[in-house]
C-alpha cells in the first residue's frame, strides 16, 4: 500500500514538472531575444489572433469588451478626441487601462498599444505644452533642440499613458499651398532630414553598434515613433492634399525620401503611409514602394501604419471596393490599418481573403511579426499598464521654458525699419504708450494653429492653458509703459491717442490637411485692413501667424518691421522676449517666400528663383544691454 502511495507520489510529481514546463513561454520571458519572443508568440496564436493585432480602432468605439472579443492591436485618438472635455492625465490614464484590461483578459495577453497625434507637443491634451510647429523649428536650424523637445513631448504623453506618437511628420513641403505646409520642417530635404533627430528624442537613443533599421525604444519615459507621411506627400501638383506626386525615381529619392533614411537608421519604430498618389499609383497600394523600397530595400523592420481610413481611399469614392482595398493594402505591404470605426467589416474582409487564398499567410505573419517586434522592443509586455509617476511632466514648468526658447529661435525677423542704419527693433520696454492690435494678438488658439485641443485647433483662449502674445507684452515692458489692447482699430483711434508705436500681430485662422489648402495664400480680413489702419499712422512692427509665406505685397511698404512667427504654440513669452531686446533674432527661413502665387511652385534651386525673400533669409539683432 505504502509503494502504491509513493508510485502515485512520484508520478504526481512528473506530471506537475511537465505541466509546470510545459506552462513555460519564451515570449513571457523578457530575458530571451525579441526575435525569439516574436517567433514564440507568432506560432501560438490563430489566425483570428493575428487578425486583430493588425487593427487600430477609435477610442470612441473601444472598450475592454471590444478589445477582449476581437484581438484589437491597438487604439488611438484621432484629432481632439479625449475621454472628456478637459480630461485630465488620470482620466486619460484610466480609459487606457481599462481599454488594456480587455487585452490582456485574452488567451495570449498580447497587450494593445494607444496612439495619438502628438505632432507639437501633446496636443490634444488639456494643459500640454504646445510646442511650436514643425515649420518653427526647421526656422531654428537647430536639431539639438528639437531632440530635446522631441524628448520632452515623448514624457508628456507618457504623463498620460500614451506610448505610441504620430510624428514626426518628415514631409518635404515644396509648394505652400499645400493645408500641410506647416507640418514640414522646410521644402530643403537636407534640413528636413537633418530635424530627424527628433525621432531619438522621442524613442532615445539607439545602442551603439545596433543593427541598422531594428525598431527602439529606451523605456517607460519614451514612446514609439511615427515617421510619416510615405512618401512624397509634400510634392503634389499644386499643393493639394492627398494628390498626386508628379516626379520621376530620381528627385524622388533625392527630395522626398532622405528623412526616412534616416529615421530608420535612428531607429524609428514605425512609418506612416501617405494618402497621396505617386505618378498615379496610391501610396496606400503600392507594393514596389512600401514592401519593395522600404522594407527590403531600406530594410525597415517595424511595422507599417495606414493613414485614417487610408486604404478605404484607395478607390473613388472611397470605401467603393472594400474588399479590394483591404487586399490592395495588405498585398502592398501595410501592417496595422487605421480602421478606425468599422473594425468588423475589416476584420471579416481580410479573414475572407486569407482564408480564400488571395492573401498568403506569409504576408499575415510578416505584419503580425513586425507589430509584436515593436511592442516587445518598447517593453509593453513587461510595463503594458500606465501609471501615475509621471502626470506631473504635464505642462511642466521645464517644458514651458523650452517651448518658449523653441518660439525665440524660430522668430525670423524680415523686414527691421526703412533704412539699415534706422532699425526699429528691439522696441524700448520703457515707452509712453504702445498699441497692440490684430486678430492674433490675444487668441492663444490662432497662435497654436492646426492638431491643438481640436483637430482643426480653435479659436480663444479657453480650451487650454498658455501665454498670449498680448499678455506677454505686458509682462514684459516697464510697470509705467501703458499698453492699449483694440483688436481692430480705426484710423480714427490710431491718430487720436498719441501712441509711441504700435504691435500689430494678424495672420491665418487655424487648419489641417485639406480645409487648409489655398490657392491665393492671403491673410482674411480684417488683418490686411488693421495693418493698413494702423502701420499707415504709427511707427509699426507686423508680427505674422502663419502655417506658411502669405501675400504680403503691398502691405510690406508700410510696415517698419515685419516677423515671421508662424505658429509658436501656447508661450507667447518667446515673441515678447524677442521683440524687446532680451535675446536677439536669430531665425532663418526654412522657406521661399515668394513675391506672388503665380511663382508656385518655386524652390531654392529652381531655375526661375525670384522670391520676396530667399531660402535661410532672416535678419539679425543683438540682445539689448541692461543697464
Amino acid at each position: 500500500m505504502a509503494r502504491t502511495r509513493i508510485t502515485i507520489f512520484f508520478m504526481g510529481l512528473v506530471l506537475w514538472c511537465c505541466l509546470t514546463k510545459a506552462e513555460y513561454m519564451k515570449y513571457k520571458d523578457p530575458k530571451q531575444a525579441v526575435h525569439v519572443r516574436t517567433r514564440d508568440l507568432l506560432d501560438r496564436m490563430t489566425l483570428e489572433e493575428k487578425i486583430g493585432q493588425m487593427v487600430q480602432i477609435e477610442r470612441s468605439v473601444a472598450s475592454a469588451d471590444v478589445m477582449n472579443k476581437y484581438f484589437i492591436g491597438s487604439v488611438l485618438s484621432g484629432g481632439g478626441s479625449a475621454p472628456s472635455p478637459q480630461a485630465s492625465p488620470e482620466a486619460w490614464i484610466n480609459m487606457i487601462n481599462d481599454f488594456q484590461k480587455g487585452s490582456l483578459a485574452t488567451r495570449m495577453q498580447i497587450p494593445m498599444i494607444y496612439g495619438i497625434d502628438a505632432v507639437h507637443g501633446n496636443n490634444n491634451v488639456y494643459k500640454a505644452t504646445i510646442f511650436p510647429h514643425n515649420i518653427d523649428l526647421g526656422a531654428t536650424r537647430d536639431p539639438k533642440l528639437v531632440k530635446k523637445i522631441g524628448a520632452a513631448t515623448a514624457l508628456e504623453s507618457r504623463a498620460t499613458g500614451i506610448p505610441y506618437v504620430f510624428a514626426p511628420c518628415i514631409a518635404v513641403c515644396r509648394d505652400p499651398r499645400w493645408g500641410r505646409c506647416y507640418e514640414s520642417y522646410s521644402e530643403d530635404p537636407h534640413l528636413v532630414d537633418a530635424m530627424t533627430e527628433i525621432v531619438p528624442g522621442l524613442q532615445g537613443d539607439i545602442p551603439a553598434k545596433s543593427s541598422k533599421g531594428i525598431p527602439f525604444v529606451a523605456g517607460n519615459k519614451n514612446v514609439a515613433a511615427c515617421a510619416k507621411h510615405y512618401v512624397g506627400d509634400g510634392g503634389t501638383t499644386k499643393g493639394i492634399n492627398e494628390n498626386n506626386t508628379v516626379i520621376n525615381w530620381h528627385d524622388l529619392l533625392s527630395i522626398h525620401m532622405p528623412g526616412y533614411y534616416t529615421s530608420i537608421i535612428k531607429g524609428v519604430s514605425t512609418v506612416m503611409v501617405s494618402y497621396s498618389s505617386w505618378n498615379g499609383v496610391k501610396m496606400h497600394a503600392n507594393r514596389d514602394l512600401v514592401t519593395g523600397f522600404l522594407k527590403n530595400k531600406l530594410r525597415f523592420r517595424g511595422f507599417v501604419i495606414s493613414d485614417w481610413e487610408g486604404i478605404d481611399r484607395i478607390t473613388y469614392p472611397p470605401h467603393a471596393n472594400y474588399t479590394y482595398s483591404i487586399q490592395a493594402a495588405i498585398g502592398s505591404g501595410i501592417d496595422m490599418v487605421m480602421v478606425p470605426y468599422n473594425y468588423s467589416s475589416f476584420i471579416h474582409g481580410l479573414t475572407f481573403l486569407v482564408k480564400s487564398n488571395f492573401i498568403p499567410m506569409s504576408r499575415i505573419d510578416d505584419a503580425v511579426k513586425r507589430i509584436l517586434r515593436v511592442k516587445f522592443a518598447m517593453g509593453l509586455f513587461e510595463n503594458p499598464l500606465a501609471d501615475n509617476s509621471l502626470v506631473d511632466q504635464l505642462g511642466s514648468q521645464e517644458h514651458r521654458e523650452l517651448a518658449r526658447e523653441a518660439v525665440r529661435k524660430s522668430l525670423v525677423l524680415l523686414k527691421n525699419g526703412h533704412s539699415a542704419d534706422q532699425p526699429l527693433l528691439p522696441l524700448p520696454k520703457k515707452t509712453s504708450k504702445i498699441l497692440v492690435a490684430g486678430s492674433h494678438a490675444d487668441n492663444l488658439g490662432y497662435q497654436c494653429g492646426g492638431w491643438t485641443i481640436e483637430w482643426q485647433g480653435f479659436s480663444g483662449n479657453d480650451l487650454t492653458n498658455g501665454t498670449t502674445v498680448l499678455k506677454a507684452i505686458k509682462n514684459t515692458v516697464d510697470s509705467s509703459t501703458n499698453v492699449v489692447y483694440e483688436e481692430n482699430p480705426d484710423p480714427k483711434f490710431v491718430k487720436s491717442n498719441n501712441f509711441s508705436c504700435a504691435i500689430v500681430v494678424v495672420g491665418e485662422h487655424p487648419y489641417v490637411e485639406t480645409k487648409g489648402d489655398s490657392m491665393n495664400l492671403t491673410i482674411p480680413e480684417p488683418g490686411p485692413t488693421t495693418i493698413r489702419n494702423v502701420c499707415g499712422a504709427l511707427k509699426c512692427v507686423v508680427i505674422l501667424m502663419s502655417g506658411r509665406p502669405v501675400v504680403i505685397e503691398p502691405d510690406i511698404d508700410s510696415v517698419d518691421a515685419l516677423v515671421a512667427a508662424w505658429l509658436p504654440g501656447s508661450e507667447g513669452h518667446g515673441v515678447a522676449d524677442v521683440l524687446f531686446g532680451d535675446y536677439g533674432f536669430s531665425g532663418k527661413l526654412p522657406r521661399t517666400w515668394f513675391k506672388t502665387v503665380d511663382q508656385l511652385p518655386m524652390n531654392v534651386g529652381d531655375p526661375h528663383y525670384d522670391p520676396l525673400f530667399p531660402f535661410g533669409f532672416g535678419l539679425t539683432t543683438e540682445p539689448t544691454k541692461a543697464y
